[in-house]
């Protein structure tokens, strides 16, 4: 099999293209989320007064619900989850704590992502996820949040991945451009991002797994030889490959609907009674529920070296 190089793409953007790719792919190990934290949160029972899979997931849900209604990119999404997991599997959190972070995983990401324009008040996300927490409480998690990330906030993503994956691709074939559709693909990562395990694989085999899925529903052969010089520039082994591609195929089974394949970019229209909305305007303005939050104390080394305690 050939090699995939700027020779077999157009020139001077052959050449960025896969000078980009590189760096992705010596960035993001740095990005993911600790393994070990990972698992822990995993190994933790559904009932235990801890963060467990139910509770994050259940979390990743919410902020894909609020993205939706500020009407932000996918990429704002994206990041956020990885900001979330990252935070997550390096510090030991209460479930109580975990509305106020996913709120501030939120923030950090649109003000990263979105044009000034587009990015939400704190006020508003306060107001509408229903954190019960105070602008204060969000300003100081999100500072705790930064530094334990070492303020490393802008990352290597399996979007980044995703896109570049399918840029090249489109490069290397003769077939018609729409018949890879950016929007489905982006819309199957986010119901994978909803689960925590995915977490765990990295983002260039994530995303490689998403695009050899719906190359193998379209039968194209050009498209899926492209694909395999992809796997092998990206020096992605079959095992890890196949053991992944097989956990993202059951992973969208199960959310398959007629929705999937179309874009995922609507701004949702909130539409409340009078009394629900004197109820939130109520809740913004009380006394939040939500205790100080602390910071200290660590893991013990055999769960989780170097990390600290929410």
């Amino acid at each position: 099999m050939k090699d995939l190089g700027a020779e077999h793409l157009a020139g001077r953007e052959g050449v960025q293209l896969l000078g980009l790719l590189n760096l992705y792919l010596e960035q993001e190990e740095r990005f993911q989320p600790r393994e070990k934290g990972l698992s822990l949160i995993e190994a933790t029972p559904e009932n235990d007064n801890t963060l467990c899979p139910g509770l994050r997931n259940a979390k990743v849900e919410d902020l894909r619900s609020l993205a939706n209604f500020f009407g932000s990119c996918t990429e704002t999404f994206v990041l956020a989850v990885n900001i979330l997991d990252r935070f997550l599997a390096l510090m030991k959190v209460k479930p109580k704590h975990l509305s106020c972070i996913g709120v501030c995983s939120f923030l950090l990401a649109a003000r990263i992502v979105e044009e000034d324009c587009n990015i939400p008040s704190t006020h508003d996300v306060i107001r509408i996820s229903q954190c019960k927490c105070t602008a204060s409480d969000i300003k100081r998690m999100e500072k705790i949040i930064s530094e334990k990330l070492h303020y490393e906030l802008e990352a290597t993503t399996a979007l980044n991945f995703l896109h570049l994956y399918h840029t090249i691709i489109l490069c290397h074939t003769s077939e018609r451009k729409e018949i890879l559709s950016l929007d489905k693909l982006e819309a199957q990562l986010k119901a994978c991002n909803c689960r925590l395990v995915f977490s765990k694989a990295k983002p260039s085999v994530l995303a490689l797994c998403l695009l050899n899925l719906e190359v193998e529903t379209l039968k194209s052969v050009e498209l899926l030889e492209v694909l395999l010089l992809v796997k092998k520039h990206s020096k992605i082994n079959d095992a890890e490959f196949f053991y992944w591609r097989e956990l993202v195929s059951k992973c969208l089974a199960e959310y398959s609907s007629p929705e999937c394949c179309k874009p995922d970019l609507k701004k949702l229209v909130w539409i409340v009674s009078r009394r629900t909305a004197q109820n939130l305007h109520n809740s913004y303005y009380s006394v939040p529920e939500l205790p100080t939050i602390p910071e200290g104390g660590c893991f013990d080394e055999s769960e989780r070296d170097g990390a600290g305690q929410l």
